[in-house]
């Protein structure tokens, strides 16, 4: 249909529900609002959907979330009724209408007999996939839209094993979303029917209880906590986010005492009123947190997004004042850490492994091959670390030990499947305990890192291209690097490019080789000097992103190559 029908469709359905109801008339007239909430559905890709708020089919409403869950339900009947039988475990966070789509999900599973798992108020992403295993059930829905604005939200599914879905699973799920034509007319029952059913059973302490006694495995070093659990001082910000729940009480089981939570953030908010975005990249959400920090002379800031998935931190420097670090150095410093502490305690595993994302630094690739440990990288995407994980118990190949994406995601126990603030949380205070001992910061700690290993550098460029045009704009700029392919950056030459989406390696020279990864729309250009970029768009959001990473002997001349790459990405966009 076009978005006129499609219109005509909500604008005659009776039953709408009454705010979306009053919405769509307050549009009445405005052909442009009109056509951007139902020229097409919300995109349902593999790691779900997000978008804003409202009415229409590509907005997050009660019917967008009926939609992609009937969808689930669709894909879990076709498995049969002992998967069924299984049920979804449903957690959701701090914005607006989460708890309210956590419920649509549960009504629309229960129209189906597929029995829902649901938390009694918001909890963070990593519970929820730590919850699906320890429920052994099939799926798990998180309602969340990351460290997005307040405006949006969003749907994230995750399969048996605690990941986000795979991409055979994950393609599966899609193709039933997609086929539901009507997603006003799906059945769903009454929260009173799934009660009287026992189609709903609502967790809560209980799972946090199992949750955070695993959280204590985190911690390597008990002795340097008890040691420094007073002289650290940490400033936590949840960001009006979920990370309140579990943070402070994951600091306390492991030991910490010097821990102050920035009062006005603590608070769940939807609107994220003392932020301009709830994203712990951006300094911007370390303003309270810096405030705070001045005030009582603290080692490190730390920061969780909304669904406490991710983790930022800012450091002192040497000078007194905070520098925010990239998910690259967090994950530089964890990871150095983790391994030098194991090796001085003899408990260094011999087949670790360590997972990264393939547009993550190559920093710490150099920090695992010093203490012996292999990196290996994935696809963009926890699940494929996820993946990993699962395969390497399967196959006792090797022994996971790490796992991080550079934004800002990491994972150093698999009773999760997915990245977990709550677990970094404990690890960075802990790697902050370590260098105030040794009467340093973590900025110091990062620059003795540097000063073994190289310096390494990275920036991510994330260009948003809303509406309807969005989505034309970056299928035509990825072509034009598919068609045109540069063979030099800045200068620099390129030595091969890496299609992920045909899983091919070419050479300058013209030899080709095989990438064993799955398809993935990513194209990756390694250059001569050691350099790389890598283009992406996003799965989930109007977005293409470039990835840039740089080594060089000196922070001057690193600095300098970033730069000189920004300035080509920017006219290559122009053109």
């Amino acid at each position: 249909m076009t978005w006129e029908e499609t219109y005509k469709v909500w604008e005659d359905f009776e039953p709408l529900e009454e705010t979306l109801k009053s919405e769509l008339t307050s549009m009445k007239g405005d052909s442009a609002a009109l056509e951007d909430a139902f020229y097409a559905p919300l995109e349902f890709g593999t790691a779900g959907m997000r978008g804003i708020i409202g009415v229409g089919i590509n907005r997050m409403n009660q019917y967008t979330i009926r939609q992609a869950t009937e969808g689930l339900a669709l894909f879990m009947d076709s498995l049969g009724e002992d998967t069924k039988k299984r049920g979804v475990a449903i957690a959701y966070d701090s914005r607006h209408q989460s708890p309210e789509f956590a419920m649509e999900a549960a009504k629309t599973l229960g129209a189906h007999g597929i029995p829902s798992f649901v938390f009694e108020s918001l909890r963070p992403t990593p519970e929820l996939s730590f919850a699906v295993r320890q429920l052994n059930a099939y799926a798990g829905i998180m309602i969340t839209a990351s460290h997005n604005p307040a405006a949006y939200n969003g749907y994230k599914v995750y399969g048996e094993d605690g990941g986000q879905m795979p991409p055979k699973e994950a393609d599966a799920l899609t193709t039933y979303v997609r086929s539901i034509e009507n997603n006003l007319t799906i059945d769903v029952v009454s929260e009173e029917v799934l009660k009287e059913k026992g189609l709903l059973t609502i967790i809560g302490e209980e799972m946090d209880q199992l949750y955070l006694e695993q959280v204590k495995k985190v911690t390597v070093n008990p002795d340097l906590v008890k040691r420094m659990s007073k002289k650290m001082k940490l400033v936590f910000t949840p960001l009006h986010g979920t990370g309140q729940m579990l943070g402070e009480r994951a600091l306390a089981n492991a030991g910490f005492e010097g821990i102050t939570v920035v009062p006005e953030q603590a608070v769940a908010d939807p609107e994220f009123s003392t932020v301009k975005s709830p994203n712990p990249e951006e300094p911007g959400a370390f303003e309270y947190a810096l405030r705070l920090g001045k005030e009582i002379d603290a080692d490190i800031l730390v920061a969780t997004d909304p669904d406490a998935d991710r983790l930022g931190i800012a450091v002192k420097t040497t000078v007194g004042n905070y520098e925010v670090l990239t998910g690259n150095q967090i994950a530089s410093l964890m990871l150095y850490y983790l391994l030098k502490a194991q090796k001085d305690a003899g408990t260094l595993i011999e087949d670790g492994v360590v997972l990264k994302s393939i547009v993550s630094s190559e920093l710490p690739t150099a920090i695992a091959e010093h203490f012996g440990m292999k990196m290996v990288d994935v696809l963009t995407g926890f699940k494929f670390i996820a993946e990993k994980i699962k395969q390497y118990e399967e196959d006792k190949s090797q022994t996971f030990l790490f796992g991080f994406e550079e934004s800002y995601g990491y994972l150093v126990k698999p009773f999760v499947r997915d990245k977990d603030a709550i677990q970094a949380l404990v690890l960075i205070a802990e790697v902050a305990a370590y260098y105030k001992e040794q009467d340093k910061t973590l900025y110091d700690g990062l620059q003795d890192i540097f000063h073994e290993f190289g310096h390494y550098k990275e920036k991510t460029i994330s260009i948003t291209m809303e509406g309807i045009e969005g989505s034309e704009k970056i299928k035509a700029l990825m072509a034009k690097f598919r068609n045109e392919s540069p063979r030099e950056f800045a200068g620099i030459g390129v030595e091969y490019v890496e299609d992920f989406e045909k899983r091919e390696r070419t050479y300058q020279k013209g030899m080709k080789e095989t990438i064993d990864m799955p398809s993935s729309n990513v194209l990756k250009y390694k250059m001569v000097d050691g350099s790389w970029l890598a283009i992406r768009p996003s799965g989930t959001e109007p977005k293409i992103k470039f990835y840039i990473g740089s080594y060089a002997d000196s922070a001057i001349e690193v600095k300098r190559k970033i730069e000189d790459f920004e300035a080509t990405i920017d006219i290559i966009i122009k053109n």
